[in-house]
């Protein structure tokens, strides 16, 4: 069987050493153009997000051989070798990229997660500027928040608060959201659901932690191209939280 507390131990190591990288790089990175998003804006890579990845796949590598991986830069994509089984690594050295470029004191992360078959079993999701890690490993019912220093405590979500006294977290302009339900959602003062609006950018794994530690009561994504680097950590950690997704219009909410 696997063993829980290795992998745990593993996935921290990743996004330590991977965090410590994207520091030392934070104003001296070279970037250049990778493409473009469904939003048609520039889509860029890093030396930065390159080296975090061969972090990441080096230890991963040497730790769980036969584990596969796929990650994000140069089309990583390396099969499970176990017969009969579909055990791999996701990998965003950096996600936030932008936030990177411009410099931000926040959002900008590093994540990985495990995912056996159907299941994410493992999610490590790194504030690099923070030096914060949120992360659940296999043989664990808990979810933690682990502070640059060590400390740790359990995330939990209060499942007793209303709504009506927390705020919906946006990543996108209301503009950006077509579905009928999600602007009303986001109209607060007319169907009172929530408090208010509050907004984030930059790493898509760190606004969903706002959610995780109850800054927010929901969070609505857009709904664009979704990558197994950037969801499978955020799915593991919903689930694990008894964090719940709808399907709204053209949107997905999670609350």
């Amino acid at each position: 069987g696997l063993n829980g507390t290795i992998i745990g131990i593993v996935i921290k190591e990743c996004a330590r050493r991977a965090m410590a990288a994207i520091r030392a790089r934070r104003f001296t990175f070279e970037a250049k153009e990778k493409g473009f998003r469904p939003d048609g804006r520039t889509d860029w890579v890093t030396d930065a997000d390159v080296l975090a990845q061969k972090i990441y796949t080096k230890l991963l590598r040497e730790a769980f051989p036969h584990f596969g991986i796929v990650g994000e830069e140069d089309e990583l994509s390396i099969p499970c070798s176990i017969e009969g089984e579909n055990i791999y690594f996701t990998v965003d050295p950096l996600d936030g990229t932008a936030a990177f470029t411009r410099k931000q004191s926040s959002g900008v992360a590093t994540m990985c997660s495990l995912v056996w078959g159907d299941e994410v079993i493992a999610s490590c999701i790194g504030d690099v500027l923070t030096g914060e890690v949120y992360y659940f490993r296999p043989d664990s019912q808990k979810v933690h928040r682990i502070s640059k220093n060590g400390f740790a405590s359990v995330l939990l979500i209060d499942h007793d608060k209303p709504l009506a006294d927390q705020h919906l977290l946006l990543r996108d302009p209301v503009s950006y959201h077509p579905g009928g339900l999600t602007r009303h959602l986001c109209e607060t003062q007319e169907s009172q659901l929530f408090k208010g609006l509050s907004f984030a950018n930059g790493s898509i794994g760190l606004s969903m932690a706002r959610l995780w530690k109850g800054e927010v009561g929901g969070a609505i994504l857009t709904a664009n191209k979704q990558t197994p680097w950037d969801m499978s950590p955020i799915v593991g950690m919903n689930d694990m939280l008894g964090i719940i997704a709808f399907e709204l219009g053209y949107s997905a909410t999670q609350c």
